[in-house]
Formats: C-alpha cells, sequence, structure tokens
C-alpha cells in the first residue's frame, strides 16, 4: 500500500508545482512581451538500494513557448516591438545581459532608458543614456535619436545610442526565474544586423488566457483525485490493520 501512496503523494506535489507555474502564466496574461512556460508530467523511477518498486511522478518544464503575442499599435515613441524574431538586450537585476522583447521603454530621472520592467536597455557599450530632450525617435535597426532641450533646432536629430538586437537561437535560450532570456552557456549573444523594431508598437503576452483557466480546472482536478487515493490508502491500512488485530 505504501507503494500507492508515494505514488499519489509524488503526483499530488508535483501537481502543486505545476499549478504554480500555470498561475503565473495566467497573471502576465496582460504582460507586455511575456512568454509562457509549458510544463509536462512523467514517470520516473526511484533509485537506490533495494528492488525498484516505486516510481515517483515528476513535473518538468519542457521548454517556454517562443510564439510572439498580439501587436499593438500604441503610437507612443517609447513602445517599440520586435518585427519577426529576435529580442532585445537589458542588463537583469544581477548584472548580466539578458533578452526580452517588452519594448515598453522609458526614460528614467537619471537619464537611462529602460523598459517597463525596470531594466536598463543596452546599446553596444554599456547601458543607453539619454540627454534632455523635446523628441526621441527610435529607428528601424534600434538607433535612438533626439532633438535636444533648448537647441533651437526642431528638425536636426542627433543620434545618442544604439540598441543592442539580437537573434540568438531558441534552442541555447531558457527563461531564469527573472523572467528574462538568457543563453545556456551565460554567453552574451553578438548584436544582429537582420532584427528590426517596430516604433510606437507593443508586443503582449502570448498567453492564451482560457488554455491556462481550463488548465488551472483540470491541475485542480487532479490533485483532488490524488488526495482521494492518498486517503483511500490511509483507510484500506486502516482496515488492514484491524484484520490482522483479529487473526
Amino acid at each position: 500500500m505504501d507503494r500507492s501512496l508515494y505514488i499519489a503523494m509524488s503526483g499530488a506535489k508535483q501537481t502543486l508545482l505545476a499549478q504554480t507555474a500555470n498561475a503565473n502564466n495566467l497573471a502576465n496574461t496582460q504582460t507586455t512581451g511575456f512568454k509562457s512556460d509549458l510544463e509536462q508530467f512523467r514517470s520516473r523511477p526511484v533509485t537506490g538500494a533495494g528492488f525498484p518498486t516505486r516510481v515517483f511522478a515528476m513535473n518538468e518544464k519542457p521548454w517556454t513557448d517562443f510564439s510572439t503575442g498580439a501587436m499593438q499599435t500604441t503610437g507612443a515613441d517609447l513602445d517599440v516591438a520586435i518585427n519577426g524574431d529576435g529580442y532585445i538586450a537589458v542588463q537583469g537585476a544581477d548584472g548580466k545581459e539578458g533578452y526580452t522583447r517588452a519594448g515598453d521603454l522609458r526614460v528614467t530621472p537619471e537619464g537611462f532608458l529602460q523598459n517597463g520592467a525596470g531594466l536598463k536597455v543596452l546599446g553596444q557599450d554599456g547601458p543607453i543614456t539619454i540627454p534632455p530632450a523635446e523628441k526621441l525617435n527610435i529607428g528601424r535597426d534600434g538607433t535612438v535619436s533626439i532633438i535636444p532641450l533648448g537647441s533651437g533646432n526642431a528638425t536636426t536629430l542627433v543620434t545618442v545610442g544604439l540598441i543592442k538586437l539580437v537573434k540568438p537561437d531558441a534552442g541555447n535560450l531558457e527563461k531564469s526565474a527573472d523572467g528574462l532570456l538568457h543563453t545556456k552557456n551565460g554567453k552574451p549573444v553578438p548584436a544582429s544586423a537582420d532584427v528590426s523594431l517596430a516604433q510606437g508598437v507593443l508586443e503582449g503576452s502570448n498567453v492564451n488566457a482560457l488554455n491556462a483557466m481550463v488548465d488551472m480546472i483540470d491541475l485542480a482536478r487532479n490533485f483532488d483525485l490524488q488526495t482521494k487515493v492518498m486517503k483511500t490508502v490511509v483507510d484500506n491500512s486502516a482496515v488492514s490493520a484491524k484484520l490482522m488485530q483479529m487473526g
């Protein structure tokens, strides 16, 4: 009976982990550039001393869904979206280079160009800084140009930086706990001239809210089933103990 209890226990535990990932997807249905995580279950034998008579359920994250989210036209100068494949390079909280498709950019009071998550956008030589400007323009190739504040010339654009756009192989990317994509070998990806931006457009999340809700219900039912199996095993064990006492 302990085999049934062990299998049900591990199944319930892994179902909770999958529910956590699914809930995170559902919570980010409105997050700019968010890429959903895909989960799956599989059984694994318990290794060690003794006979291999036990298995346990294991939840694993096989991959991240890299499909493009819906595009929304905003018309804002600091909103950009990737045309086709590619990513914007940003500086993660740990100082390392990461990649995202979230193009909801802004300029901080200190002059740093950041995205909506507060991460600094990288150029060819580090984080991009923007001097005080009357107008800002971001070109298709990532060139950041401004009309300097008080320049007296409302038509002359001055280039102040070039956003690092990259096009890594999807097989070399993995999603970290910070929500950014990183290369599996930890090495930065060189800039690519094949990636282009669209100004005044934002890419939304690629999470399908309806599918995520269905998955949440299905996982909840699965967890309930596992807990019922555990209760049944305990009840059967109690009845067996009573029968043994009667003998």
